[in-house]
């Protein structure tokens, strides 16, 4: 089978608090040459894609105080399970 049209789409969805979410999607297409690898062409397309919707999001998340506090909270959690495996070395 020959390829020579490639799509991607990207969806997040995040929950901002008080039954609001926002959702952010990307779609990209790209036309390659049969000789070309298409899994790293779908590949390439994905992290722009996703790129696109995190660079969009930034400035949504950092308004939304549950997004921010999610934040911290993910963030201590992963400082503290890091901590506990080196107790467990």
């Amino acid at each position: 089978m020959e390829i020579k049209t490639i799509s991607v789409t990207y969806q997040r969805k995040f929950n901002l608090g008080d039954y609001e979410s926002l959702e952010i999607g990307c779609s990209l297409w790209g036309q390659i040459d049969p000789a070309e690898d298409a899994e790293g062409a779908t590949q390439f397309l994905f992290e722009q894609a996703k790129a696109s919707v995190k660079e969009a999001a930034i400035p949504v998340i950092k308004e939304s105080a549950y997004q921010m506090n999610k934040a911290k909270i993910y963030k201590q959690s992963a400082k503290n399970q890091a901590h506990d495996e080196l107790e467990n070395f």
